[in-house]
């Protein structure tokens, strides 16, 4: 009876622990988001995409959307075969997307401290006494005793100041941070097999320029040796025309070069040996390029739609749990400890009801005294969570600079291909105008070749300006987060 008794307390005990552990109050600060600099709009959209009472207005067509597959914008089908290869083979994304799964999987370890641990350590054994050890009555004498033990063992902390919580929030929260600095490396990658891609379509229209110069000063050189020979021109026309076409031979060496580069870089994004991997060529168009119309947003759309601001307010989240665990430390832990099962003397009565035992009871902690080690703890923990607020406002300045350095760079690239242009065509001109006048005798060579690389170098700032406007609209796709949005994190189960 007595024993049914104290049984019936125990539980009692216990189920009023661990209702206390569930109602336990929370130690720490709420986190609430930081506040950001924004802006009202982006200083740099150009005026035809601007109005007053909407913001910034998407650009035409109006069923234009930034989507996970952004690259699609370009029109470019080599592009998009490439971009698919990026997901499943490159090993930088490979890296990034196993340290999600780690930080995942911290979130299911500290739950776990949520649940009591039971362990079982089970022991069987014989002692036997010697009988001629000293001071030993033999009268105790025996041929050894059993030693059968099963025992169970529970060990269980009453989270009655949200320790244990707030380590499984800062733990969700650091999985996604993780989550987000994932898609910050997907869409980084992307971009830059985007921009390698467009660079190396450039180097193509460059060599193919070049080819082409090189036939038209082959041609110039034979003109030039065909009027020495004929005694209507001095020795200095060929050797200045030999100049000019053994440089332009030097150029498309170097563009060689250069190609070379940007075709191994793409190798080894989608996870390839460059020696394995080739394109053919392909030259960029530079008289109507393809330069798509990217939508456009609010500044502060930009802040659900960059993975790098949703992973620093991740973190923000993360270093705020900090403070409360790190607060906690303040406070006495209860935990309770219990020990059941059975002890025999041999397997026999191993088993049987009188050889159970147990034993339960709480057990209260408290620091009274640390020399400071606490507080210094605690001012840790703020100061690491005043420094995320930092990051977190430095990455949303930092974002917001680069939507405007692209925005400004395609609105004067457009600018500046038109004029560019125009100048091609003069120098074009000038070219057949004293071509003309050399071969009348009337002008030396000299203008000639002054107008061949005047003219060569305004072709070659012509597909300059076409890449860098391709480059500056991958780099803008990428300013605004790509296809992403901040409601694709995982969430709370």
């Amino acid at each position: 009876m007595i024993a049914v008794s104290i049984r019936r307390a125990a539980v009692a005990s216990l189920a009023t622990i661990l209702g206390v552990g569930l109602s336990g109050c929370v130690v720490g600060p709420q986190y609430v988001r930081p506040t950001a600099p924004l802006a009202p709009s982006f200083k740099e959209v150009p005026p035809e995409n601007f109005k007053s009472e909407n913001g910034w207005k998407t650009s035409q067509p109006s069923d234009a959307q930034l989507k996970g597959d952004w690259w699609t914008l370009f029109n470019d089908s080599q592009l998009n075969t490439l971009e698919e290869q990026i997901d499943p083979a490159n090993q930088t994304l490979q890296q990034a997307e196993a340290n999600f799964r780690a930080a995942r999987a911290a979130v299911r370890f500290n739950r776990a401290s949520k649940a009591p641990t039971i362990g079982v350590t089970p022991t069987v054994g014989a002692v036997r006494d010697s009988n001629n050890q000293p001071y030993f009555n033999t009268s105790y004498a025996n041929s050894g005793e059993g030693n059968f033990v099963l025992p169970f063992d529970l060990d269980y902390e009453i989270d009655l100041w949200g320790r244990i919580r707030r380590t499984v929030a800062q733990a969700r929260e650091q999985a996604q941070a993780s989550a987000a600095d994932l898609e910050t490396s997907r869409l980084s990658l992307h971009a830059e097999l985007a921009f390698d891609y467009f660079d190396l379509r450039s180097a193509d229209a460059q060599r193919k320029l070049l080819d082409d110069t090189v036939k038209a000063f082959q041609s110039a050189l034979q003109l030039t040796e065909d009027r020495y020979n004929g005694g209507a021109s001095p020795l200095s026309d060929v050797t200045q025309a030999r100049t000019q076409l053994q440089a332009a031979q030097a150029q498309a060496t170097d563009v060689d070069i250069q190609r070379a580069m940007y075709e191994h870089a793409i190798a080894v994004l989608i996870g390839r040996p460059p020696a394995t991997f080739s394109l053919a060529p392909d030259p960029i168009t530079v008289t109507a390029p393809t330069i798509p119309s990217i939508p456009g947003m609010l500044p502060s759309q930009l802040l659900e739609r960059r993975p790098d601001i949703a992973s620093a307010e991740r973190s923000m989240a993360a270093a705020n749990e900090q403070i409360g665990i790190a607060q906690t430390a303040y406070y006495p832990t209860l935990s309770l400890s219990a020990v059941a099962g059975f002890a025999g003397t041999s397997a026999i009565n191993w088993f049987s009801w009188p050889s159970r035992f147990f034993a339960v009871g709480p057990t209260l902690s408290e620091t009274l005294f640390d020399h400071g080690r606490r507080r210094a703890t605690s001012d840790i923990a703020l100061a690491g969570y005043d420094g995320t607020v930092a990051f977190y406002r430095q990455t949303t300045l930092t974002a917001f600079q680069q939507v405007e350095d692209n925005l400004n760079a395609l609105h004067n690239l457009e600018i500046e291909a038109g004029q560019q242009r125009n100048a091609t065509a003069s120098a074009q001109q000038s070219l057949d105008l004293f071509n003309t006048r050399y071969e009348g005798g009337v002008d030396t060579y000299l203008q000639v070749i002054t107008w061949q690389t005047a003219l060569l170098q305004n072709e070659r700032n012509d597909i300059e300006i076409t890449q860098r406007r391709f480059e500056s609209s991958v780099l803008l796709v990428k300013a605004l987060g790509g296809g992403w949005n901040a409601t694709q994190l995982p969430q709370r189960p």
